[in-house]
């Protein structure tokens, strides 16, 4: 793999995510799948297939990625248990559950928000 510039756009960029906290977790957590998989593993282990199946849209390609960052950063445990076919387990970390009453109050603010959307679109629509 070819090694980054340390001048480059990118490696300044991530200069700044490590120096502001929020801008850090964001990093994390967001896009637009990452925060979707540590929702649905909330309740407990699931296997790789069970993530996938839970969330329509996402491929596998792009499933595996976010579980490997988000092993890696130390969101998810993988389990692999030797046996034949393989299995392989995810669940939550003590610091990614720390995240679930952030992203249930974001749900609600999501609702919230798509709610005031709607309204405002629809008086629009009237006048």
């Amino acid at each position: 793999m070819a090694k980054k510039k340390e001048n480059s756009t990118n490696s300044i960029n991530s200069q700044y995510i490590t120096e502001c906290d929020l801008t850090y977790a964001v990093c994390k957590t967001g896009g637009r799948w990452k925060l979707l998989i540590l929702c649905k593993l909330e309740n407990g282990k699931l296997r790789f297939s069970e993530i996938r199946d839970r969330i329509s849209g996402i491929t596998e390609r792009m499933l595996t990625l976010h579980l490997r960052e988000m092993e890696k950063d130390g969101l998810l445990k993988r389990t692999v248990y030797a046996q034949v076919p393989p299995r392989v387990d995810y669940e939550l970390t003590e610091i990614a559950r720390e995240l679930i009453p952030i992203w249930k109050q974001l749900e609600d603010w999501g609702k919230k928000h798509k709610k005031l959307v709607k309204e405002q679109l629809l008086e629009v629509d009237e006048n």
